[in-house]
């Protein structure tokens, strides 16, 4: 039972809590850009039409069984996973989705830190006026050298990476929990200056139509899979991070309602986004369909061009570096937990460990964008042979790792676990809502998530699965 159970981590105060926690950990540098972008490109508001679907059939329901995993074993995801198999009678080579879980959070966060370094860079360039009459030449070349600049890059990683691990040595209440209750709706607060001073900047009508009028020709089999695939991703599902905040989660709290409220918020951050960020490009003249250049080379070349730009520029700059900071402290979670509970170090001690082990990872993403650029590990295999160890980090951990991840807790929360467990966890009583989610978890969800994952592979074009690789 769940009630002998106790965190020795500690508890949020509340649900707004974990609320707060869990939309930090959600809400992403991805977020930013590739949410407006990418609706942008595959049909606008028929797009969002689709990814809410997405949302509501994927990523809710593995947002659901991930929290209600990690409140019933109160530990960080390797231990939590440990115990439910045992108390499932399952075989226990389960704890090695726990540990996948947090060493994907410990991959990622070494090059997440890298990118969130580049943010503080121009928060400090923009507030002092360098973008301010730019051309495009000049801001790529800051740009290139920021990039091509060890260590620059090095400083700003670890100054990165310093924040990150003070917020969590303090724990769950003294820490993380007063970092996203200031964090969080400081992102929201700074994302609606910057929506009022794109409606005042002129081209509002031309972003919202980009973004939301509905154009079902554009909406294609593989835009609906993109849609499939960034619904789970953008919930930072698979990585440990939900499992282990679910963990600190009071008893009565309703893990249905919570996730819903959290997926909603994921969603209007993004959306909310795009309506600051594709205003300004319309009304510079410049190419909404930039991808991650987008942040660091597009919009910098518009501030630099507009009234008020300094300050608003920077402004944007700050609300990026909040979004990662509030990714960071989730991703390096799941590894600190599980350092205080198996090798008896205090908090702050395992703060530390986590912190340098990534920081010292974060060094191969650093060298991969200057000395190391043109070394190519897996240049031999013709799908790898141009990517940096960078591109190949991204890849192993967005590609294979996280919707192996989600798809793994899926099938143990509704095939190992007892129904009668995830019943008492969830609390919704035994009626439609209950068995809406368990239906989706345990046929439609997994069938999903399997798809984007033989997708994002290019194993779907391979297998020629339904035929949805067709465009």
């Amino acid at each position: 039972m769940t009630e002998k159970r106790k965190s020795i981590h500690g508890s949020w105060s509340g649900r707004l809590a974990f609320i707060l926690a869990a939309t930090g950990s959600a809400v992403g540098l991805g977020n930013i850009w590739k949410f407006p972008y990418i609706a942008g490109e595959n049909g606008g508001g028929a797009f969002v039409l689709v990814y809410l679907l997405c949302i509501a059939v994927i990523g809710i329901p593995i947002m659901m069984a991930e929290v209600l995993l990690g409140r019933r074993g109160r530990q960080s995801p390797i231990n939590t996973m440990r115990t439910l198999a045992q108390e499932a009678g399952a075989n226990p080579l389960w704890r090695w989705l726990g540990g996948a879980g947090v060493l994907a959070g410990f991959l990622i966060l070494s090059y997440y830190s890298v990118i969130a370094g580049w943010a503080l860079a121009y928060v400090y360039r923009s507030a002092a006026g360098t973008f301010t009459g730019a051309t495009a030449e000049g801001i790529a070349s800051i740009f290139r050298q920021l990039t091509g600049d060890p260590e620059r890059l090095l400083a700003w990683h670890t100054l990165f990476m310093v924040m990150t691990m003070i917020v969590v040595a303090r724990g769950v209440r003294s820490g993380i929990e007063k970092a996203v209750r200031f964090l969080v709706p400081a992102l929201f607060v700074l994302l609606i200056m910057l929506d009022g001073y794109a409606l005042a900047g002129g081209a509002f009508d031309q972003g919202l139509r980009f973004l939301f009028t509905p154009d079902f020709s554009k909406i294609t089999a593989n835009g609906v899979l993109i849609a499939m695939g960034h619904a789970f991703f953008t919930l930072s599902l698979g990585m440990g991070a939900i499992m282990v905040y679910g963990s600190y989660l009071p008893e009565r709290t309703s893990i249905a309602k919570t996730s819903i409220i959290i997926s909603l918020l994921d969603t209007l951050v993004a959306m909310l986004a795009g309506m600051a960020i594709f205003p300004i490009v319309f009304v510079n003249g410049l190419e909404p369909g930039a991808g991650p250049g987008l942040i660091f080379q597009t919009l910098p070349i518009a501030f630099g061009h507009m009234p008020g730009g300094v300050l608003f520029g920077t402004l944007f700059f700050v609300l990026l570096v909040f979004a990662a900071w509030t990714s960071a402290i989730s991703l390096i979670e799941p590894a600190v937990a599980w350092l205080v509970e198996n090798r008896r170090v205090s908090r702050v001690y395992a703060a530390v460990y986590a912190g340098v082990a990534t920081w010292g990872f974060g060094l191969l993403t650093i060298l991969s964008f200057n000395i190391w650029a043109e070394f190519k590990p897996l240049s031999f295999i013709s799908i790898f042979k141009d990517y940096t160890v960078f591109d190949l980090l991204d890849y192993l951990t967005a590609n294979i790792m996280l919707p192996l991840g989600g798809l793994l807790i899926a099938v143990f929360s509704v095939w190992i676990m007892k129904r009668d467990d995830s019943l008492q966890e969830l609390d919704m009583g035994d009626g439609p809502g209950y068995r809406l989610w368990y239906a989706l978890v345990r046929y439609v969800t997994p069938v999903a998530v399997l798809i984007v994952f033989l997708n994002v592979t290019g194993l779907l074009d391979f297998v020629g699965l339904f035929g949805l690789a067709e465009e």
